[in-house]
């Protein structure tokens, strides 16, 4: 039985659609510093997770950076070729890939971190540096619902 008393919010007041362009609109700002770099958003949001650890296990790696086991299969070979990270299996467990960031890796860490922070600043100075950090701590806890 359909409940036609409650139609779909507007798309405007959609929460996955607002998400969406939410995240195109900050992206618009990121892409062309990755483009400049010759990367693509996966792989610096893999790069991003491993430049905060030492070695992480693919599986963790995937969940951390938001991307889907089977495509970060597929990237880590061409990021190993690149220089970018680096892959071993691990000591205790030879099923399990261990990867963690090339020096490659960690000198375009190096190389974008001042347009990053250039673009950072643009978004904090246009929407303001409160709000920006209250709307990340909301984005943190909305996320941590589905934990």
């Amino acid at each position: 039985m359909n409940d036609t008393s409650h139609p779909p919010r507007d798309t405007r007041h959609s929460l996955p659609m607002a998400l969406l362009r939410a995240r195109e609109a900050v992206m618009n700002r990121f892409r062309p510093m990755l483009a400049a770099h010759d990367i693509n958003e996966q792989q610096w949001r893999v790069i991003r997770v491993l430049g905060e650890v030492d070695s992480l296990d693919a599986t963790e790696v995937a969940v951390r950076a938001n991307i889907l086991a089977p495509s970060l299969t597929r990237m880590i070979k061409a990021m190993t070729e690149r220089g970018l990270i680096e892959r071993a299996k691990d000591a205790s467990d030879g099923r399990r890939v261990m990867l963690s960031i090339a020096p490659k890796g960690r000198a375009l860490l190096t190389a974008v971190a001042p347009d990053s922070a250039e673009i950072y600043r643009a978004l904090e100075q246009a929407y303001g540096p409160e709000r920006t950090s209250q709307l990340i701590e909301l984005l943190i806890e909305l996320a941590e619902l589905d934990s």
